[in-house]
């Protein structure tokens, strides 16, 4: 059999080829996650689908055990609950929240009113706002409006004025987000705006970016609109914008940590239709040298950081439509990632939420799925793992 050059040549760079993208293939192999998020038939928060879009996590009932709080419909009034836990992550008792279904975006969880138990303040779309008072034993009184009727699509619970209760942030999407000032008593103030009026916030975390004592925010805006922190002047005026991001992102939520250990807050974006990213802060509230987390483009709706693996370094768990979640375990200096996936590739997850439910003192996660049951992923030592 007669075999020209140009044949030896093509069969020569094959083999080549091959064994480059075998060899890859072996090293991707090798780096092992030491963690790995599991369930099974038991850990499904009931077995009806809902258009979920938010879970949080609190002990509503005092007993030790951490509850969680499901926010369905989203822009289809849907039914909201509360599913409690029995312990070792066994949510065997489903209780309504309130007695009309709701277009619920979100759900947080903190005592609003000072008397010791956990309440539930629930944003809505186009359809009002509700807080729901907790009587101690996770039974709710009919919610009570607060805010105006907007686009909401994410609240966050946080002491904004520093007076030593909870004060609510409101955003909506291509509308004025807005925020609600506590009494103390759960009365909630005429809302306050905050960002433009044409922002597109998906998402906003409350946190000191510049160490000046003061509460910033940081705004994940999606519709290709530039992302912002937004300056406390102390006086809850937030007129200076500190962009952050490529200008024209995708991004539907923003976490805030320390992931390099520097001392400064550092930002991981979930991004749709772009790869994820880690953005590292300084002392002014600026973000400058990033990180990607893949080269791909990811369809990611949430993201959390908490530690893991219990190394005393934040990690990275995000939420994603269409693909697998991910949780990312940080190498210590927010720019190196072991990933491992969990969850079905079909699921659209809009939230999550990361506690310990079993008590084994490692967090597990809670994934919020649109059109598809919610699941409890327990966080396992990974036995293929060798250090």
């Amino acid at each position: 059999m007669n075999v020209s050059v140009q044949s030896i040549a093509l069969i020569v760079l094959t083999c080549l080829v091959l064994s480059e993208t075998a060899l890859l293939g072996a090293l991707q192999q090798t780096v092992v996650s030491e963690r790995v998020l599991v369930s099974n038939s038991r850990t499904s928060l009931g077995t009806q689908a809902n258009l979920t879009a938010s879970v949080r996590v609190g002990d509503l009932n005092a007993d030790g055990n951490l509850d969680l709080v499901v926010a369905n419909g989203r822009h289809w009034p849907q039914q909201n609950f509360i599913f409690l836990n029995q312990g070792n992550a066994r949510f065997h008792q489903v209780w309504l929240l309130g007695t009309n279904q709701s277009t619920s975006y979100a759900s947080e969880i903190a005592d609003m009113d000072g008397d010791g138990d956990l309440d539930v303040v629930v944003g809505n779309d186009m359809a009002p706002n509700l807080l729901f008072l907790n009587n101690g034993r996770a039974e709710f009184e009919n919610g009570i409006p607060f805010g105006h009727v907007s686009s909401v699509r994410s609240l966050t619970l946080s002491d904004l004025d520093s007076d030593g209760d909870v004060d609510v942030l409101v955003t909506c999407r291509g509308r004025q987000n807005y925020y609600c000032l506590n009494d103390g008593k759960a009365n909630l103030g005429d809302p306050q705006p905050f960002g433009e009026e044409s922002d597109s916030t998906i998402d906003v975390v409350v946190a000191d970016l510049n160490h000046d004592g003061f509460n910033d925010l940081v705004l994940a805006n999606r519709d290709h609109q530039q992302n912002f922190v937004l300056l406390n002047d102390g006086k809850l005026g937030f007129g200076q914008r500190v962009p952050f991001g490529t200008g024209k992102d995708e991004t539907r939520s923003v976490a805030v940590g320390d992931l390099n250990g520097d001392g400064h807050l550092d930002l991981a974006l979930a991004n749709i239709g772009e790869p994820n990213q880690v953005l590292f802060g300084d002392s002014k509230g600026n973000f400058g040298d990033s990180t990607l987390l893949s080269e791909s483009r990811n369809s990611s709706y949430a993201v959390a950081m908490i530690d893991m693996n219990k190394d005393q370094i934040p990690d990275l768990v995000f939420a994603n439509a269409g693909q697998p979640n991910a949780m990312y375990l940080n190498q210590g200096d927010g720019t190196r990632f072991v990933r491992s996936q969990f969850g079905l590739p079909e699921a659209r997850t809009y939230g999550l939420a990361v506690e310990d439910f079993n008590g084994d003192q490692y967090p597990d996660v809670v994934t919020a799925n649109s059109g598809a049951l919610n699941w409890i992923y327990l966080n396992r030592q990974n036995r293929d793992f060798k250090k």
